[in-house]
């Protein structure tokens, strides 16, 4: 894949600049939509832009530590590794409001972008996120964005996952060639998360695959029946067969 990483955060953190209401709704907007096609032009769309304070302080963190460059070349380590696989993206992290933002359910959010990101796949773009709930950390900026690249990497060679299974496969490639520590389970949890999940593995039934990946608690913040799993159950599960 051909990749080139976009630095955003700065132009995010510029747009909170701008005092909070519809200037900065607008402005927001105007940064976000092409004027002439009306389409996307950058992915900014699980930024809040009525987000407060906290938002443009998360923001200047990961500025101080300079997340834009360090993803820049961790993009451009991944695309030495990824020339047999084709495609072309721009590749940028976006933040998400999922602290304060009262429209960001992060369980929610995370299988959108996990597994419905095809408008952004379409139009070119990978994004990695940065949740306004964590703190800042060099570390796990380094390996989202890298595990959104492998991701991307994932479905041009096999498509869009559709089945529990198929996301299993996806996700678990993904943080695995990202190197990323968690989710993790217990090896007993691991097998009881095995068994509960094998009945559904052909599954594409939204709440079934939702509470397998993400557990009861996640389940039954949207209304949905929960299976007896701990939180992220199915993507420790996806982490730990992919490592192996």
């Amino acid at each position: 894949m051909k990749l080139e990483y976009v630095p955003l955060l700065k132009l995010q953190r510029e747009l909170y600049d701008i005092p909070r209401g519809i200037a900065r709704f607008r402005e927001y907007l105007a940064t976000m939509i092409d004027p002439e096609t009306r389409d996307m032009k950058l992915p900014l769309a699980p930024m809040n832009p009525m987000g407060k304070e906290h938002v443009p302080a998360l923001l200047d963190q990961y500025l101080a530590f300079d997340t834009d460059g360090l993803a820049a070349q961790a993009v451009q380590d991944a695309e030495a590794q990824l020339q047999a696989v084709a495609g072309e993206f721009k590749v940028a992290f976006v933040m998400a409001d999922d602290a304060q933002g009262g429209w960001t359910n992060r369980y929610a959010s995370e299988y959108y972008l996990r597994f419905s990101n095809k408008p952004y796949h379409m139009r070119g773009w990978i994004t990695g996120i940065l949740w306004t709930s964590e703190t800042p950390n060099a570390r796990s900026a380094h390996t989202e964005v890298l595990t959104a690249v492998f991701r991307t990497a994932h479905i041009q060679q096999h498509g869009f996952a559709s089945t529990l299974r198929e996301m299993l496969a996806q996700d678990g490639y993904a943080m695995a060639q990202a190197n990323c520590p968690e989710p993790l389970l217990a090896s007993d949890e691991l097998e009881y998360t095995r068994e509960v999940i094998a009945s559904h593995l052909n599954s594409q039934d939204y709440p079934t695959v939702f509470a397998c990946l993400f557990g009861d608690h996640a389940a039954s913040l949207l209304g949905y029946n929960p299976l007896g799993l701990s939180d992220r159950a199915g993507l420790a599960l996806a982490l730990h067969d992919a490592k192996k």
